[in-house]
């Protein structure tokens, strides 16, 4: 079993934890970004990491793990993949989390919905929607990193392999920008 530690110097190792003035995906500013796509492009990596994600899973009889688009596909892969679960994932069209790709839900299935790091929660709270729009049961949810403030509850069994505390600033209250230090978009989603 990975503690915290172990996974957070996987993220060292591979380049992976940034610090500077950041847009996050969720459009807050932050002056710690983690890059897992650095993380991930190691196969190794990748598969011990959702491998330990899984884990928290074991036994829950997921048929389906999805996740979104970017960052949630290989997680999704990888964890589905150590479930022996089918793997898809949600794409936005026109701003809106949708399945395309020619991707259901298939009516009885029990449903794991996984993303690489948790701030708002906004993307996840999107799949729930379509999971249980979909009439099919949603078994958990389980996040490589959460860097809430706030721990999320999503009113499911939630599990993160990462809790950290790191601040997040809307636009006008960021203390970076009136500094005037750059702003990086590493992984910001299109709106």
């Amino acid at each position: 079993m990975l503690n915290q530690m172990q996974v957070m110097n996987l993220f060292k190792e591979s380049g992976g934890l940034l610090t500077g003035h950041f847009e996050l995906s969720s459009g807050l500013h932050s002056a710690q970004y983690l890059q897992c796509a650095l993380l991930l492009q190691h196969p190794g990596r990748a598969t011990l990491l959702c491998s330990e994600l899984a884990s928290r899973f074991k036994g829950k009889k997921i048929d389906v793990v999805i996740g979104p688009a970017l960052g949630g596909i290989i997680v999704s892969y990888e964890v589905a993949r150590a479930l022996g679960a089918r793997s898809i994932f949600c794409e936005r069209k026109q701003g809106k989390m949708s399945l395309r790709r020619g991707f259901r839900i298939k009516k009885g299935e029990r449903v794991l919905i996984v993303e690489d790091v948790i701030t708002t929660g906004g993307s996840v709270k999107e799949i729930i929607q379509i999971v249980r729009e979909s009439g099919n049961e949603l078994i958990g949810i389980g996040a490589l990193i959460d860097r809430s403030v706030e721990k999320k509850d999503f009113g499911i069994d939630y599990e993160a392999l990462v809790s950290l505390n790191i601040k997040a600033f809307s636009p006008a209250q960021c203390p970076l920008c009136k500094e005037g230090i750059p702003l990086e978009k590493p992984g910001t989603k299109p709106r």
